[in-house]
């Protein structure tokens, strides 16, 4: 008699399935014939709302009604929670695994034991990487891995060829961002570079500077030395082995 029981909810759980995926090929269809640009959908998933479910593309997140007739760009908060859902989701997609940065394209700056790891993409010409540079110097026992990465003009890619190419990255980049001395002209091989342009792109990293954690966050903007204190902590020790930074 028990076997009844257990044939009822398998048949249960089987016609829910198919139910999901249907209602997810509805959606795509919908959208992807009256949204050109919706025509990739990478997920479609219920919300925690009734009849709200979210469409992704990347890392862009959108929501919709169960047959795809209304389109939501905007954040969806829980009032109960107190939590921001929308915010939630992006910083999960959005994380980076600190084993996988390609650290071999970075330059690491030392303070004090510099147990704690932290890895910045900066451009030199940044206003607001210098007021962050300066701010950090209040940081102590972290390894600062620096991405340059020259997005806001050609003369950020000049600076960044110029401090890559330093005898000592670490110091032509505190002149730089710190002391407002431009690094002296010098020449070498730059693919790290592009290496770095290409792994930003990727990640959809799109301002400076941005900062990720041993734990895989991320932060776009320049934050103060309490906030990377407080990240750092939450954050923990790195996990894996990743490539050893350039000197």
């Amino acid at each position: 008699m028990k076997l009844i029981p257990a044939l009822l909810a398998g048949a249960a759980a089987l016609t829910f399935g198919f139910g999901a995926h249907a209602q997810e090929s509805a959606i795509r269809k919908a959208l992807g014939s009256r949204i050109p640009q919706l025509q990739n959908i990478d997920e479609v998933r219920a919300t925690p709302m009734p009849g709200l479910y979210e469409v992704r593309m990347g890392t862009d997140v959108f929501y919709t009604d169960a047959k795809g007739n209304y389109l939501i760009q905007g954040e969806l908060i829980d009032t109960k929670a107190r939590r921001n859902l929308t915010e939630d989701r992006i910083n999960k997609l959005t994380q980076v695994d600190f084993a996988s940065l390609p650290l071999q394209d970075a330059f690491t700056i030392v303070r004090g034991n510099g147990q704690r790891k932290l890895a910045v993409f900066e451009d030199p010409n940044c206003g607001y990487c210098k007021r962050f540079e300066k701010d950090l110097q209040n940081v102590d026992n972290v390894t600062v891995y620096l991405f340059l990465y020259p997005i806001l003009s050609p003369d950020s890619a000049e600076k960044s060829r110029n401090i890559w190419c330093a005898k000592d990255r670490a110091a032509a980049w505190q002149d730089q961002m710190v002391r407002d001395k431009a690094p002296a002209a010098a020449s070498c091989d730059t693919a790290a570079l592009q290496r770095n342009l290409a792994f930003g792109k990727k990640h959809k990293i799109t301002g400076t500077p941005t900062l990720i954690f041993t734990d895989g966050s991320r932060v776009p903007g320049a934050i103060d030395a309490r906030e990377v204190e407080k990240r750092l902590a939450d954050a923990g020790p790195a996990t894996g082995t990743p490539a050893p930074a350039a000197n």
